[in-house]
């Protein structure tokens, strides 16, 4: 069984450091995923040069986030004062952001906390349910996305009492400027640093989910640093010691890959399950599915070439079940082999043949919400090896241009009648 569990205290991260200082250290050592970093800075690294530096520098940009939003911490109360339902609302990999938000925020608010997606809230031109006082979120790598500024356009329009915050990663995009006559509109700029340039979403995301959770931390942003630490140390360790475990478990002939999770750990199953189509450009299927969804059809998706990634909760109900779907998994002999990660020792009497164990080095109890970006991590770990399998090239994976980095202009037309 190739089960590693082993927990990489030996690697010696430090957290607190510079992103330019923990890549450095990142690049020393063997190993084929610290090679190909160091490759990165040279041309030899033309190819995926953006992808693998904008997955590993992720942990110290979590942690200077953190730090970023405190200075934010007046805008956000001001948008979110009187409001009485918050929407997130992006596109791709912005509107997965959302999902993997939401749950958290509506707890941590006690406001009703809705995703839609930019293109449905461009259709509807409504965000509120009866005009109630509503903030919309808009969720944005570059903002330059047609529909994302279209929304915003059309909602100030139709929802005077609707007010608008945006988290974005370009300071000079559209979406953070088009709306600078309008007191609704408020923008919360991440910074360039984690404005990535590949065309996949990896710090992007993760970053602008943690500028989404934040809204949920406005009376005790040190504890909120304080909880970011912990999975910046956490994704240190993770990004030290497993990527070439996670590139081997992806090789071979795979042709279809599923993720699955409870709660607001599915967002982040959907993100994987793009990332992974993104960067093969659509050579592996993916799927993503919750544990007791999986029951209800899906799981004829499950052939003797997909990979199952399970991402296991650390809620002691949600886990029960999802150690009993993971059985059934096994007791018919569906996959070709699977991923579990989680807190703990997620995989503990679940694993058979070259199943892998990927634990996460936070504390055992540690909420769900707060595990999301670990996860993705993962995935985008896996996204990369397999692209290079895939004979791809991670910074531009869609070798016809089918997909770019920011979505090609389209029209937006205006409402054909009276919105009602």
């Amino acid at each position: 069984m190739r089960a590693h569990v082993s927990m990489a205290h030996e690697s010696g991260v430090n957290s607190g450091t510079s992103i330019s200082a923990w890549l450095q250290e990142l690049k020393e050592g063997g190993g084929e995923f610290r090679a190909k970093l160091q490759a990165s800075d040279g041309i030899s690294g033309e190819g995926f040069r953006y992808t693998i530096r904008e997955i590993s520098q992720q942990p110290p940009t979590w942690a200077a986030t953190a730090r970023r939003l405190e200075q934010f911490t007046g805008v956000a109360a001001e948008s979110l004062a009187s409001c009485r339902r918050i929407v997130l609302t992006g596109s791709g990999s912005s509107e997965y952001a959302g999902h993997c938000a939401a749950a958290a925020l509506e707890k941590e608010l006690g406001l009703p906390v809705i995703v839609a997606g930019g293109g449905e809230l461009l259709l509807k031109r409504r965000a509120s349910l009866a005009g109630e006082p509503t903030l919309t979120v808009s969720v944005a790598r570059s903002g330059e996305s047609p529909e994302s500024a279209g929304v915003v356009e059309a909602l100030l329009e139709t929802e005077p009492r609707t007010k608008h915050l945006v988290i974005t990663c370009n300071s000079e995009g559209k979406l953070a400027n088009a709306f600078n006559y309008d007191a609704r509109v408020r923008v919360i700029d991440l910074g360039p640093e984690v404005n990535d340039q590949s065309l996949v979403m990896t710090s992007s995301f993760t970053n602008l989910l943690l500028g989404a959770r934040f809204l949920g931390w406005l009376e005790r942003p040190g504890q909120f640093a304080d909880m970011v630490d912990r999975l910046d140390r956490a994704g240190r360790r993770l990004l030290s010691g497993w990527p070439d475990c996670l590139g081997a478990w992806v090789r071979g002939d795979i042709r279809r890959m599923v993720f699955l999770a409870s709660g607001s750990r599915y967002g982040a199953c959907l993100e994987a399950s793009l990332k992974l189509l993104e960067m093969t450009a659509g050579k592996v299927a993916t799927m993503a599915e919750t544990y007791l969804g999986l029951r209800h059809g899906p799981m004829s998706f499950i052939d003797d070439h997909t990979l199952v990634v399970c991402f296991l909760s650390s809620d002691p109900l949600a886990r029960n079940y999802e150690r009993d779907l993971i059985r059934e998994l096994n007791a018919k002999q569906l996959g070709a082999r699977k991923l579990i990660a989680g807190c703990g020792d997620p995989g503990a009497g679940l694993c058979r043949g070259e199943d892998l164990i990927v634990p996460y080095e936070v504390p055992d109890d540690t909420a769900d919400d707060d595990l999301t970006v670990l996860d993705a991590m993962v995935a985008q770990l896996l996204g990369f090896h397999r692209c290079l399998e895939e004979g791809l090239q991670p910074d531009c994976p869609s070798v016809t241009g089918v997909i770019s980095r920011v979505v090609n202009e389209f029209h937006i037309y205006s409402p054909v009648g009276a919105v009602r």
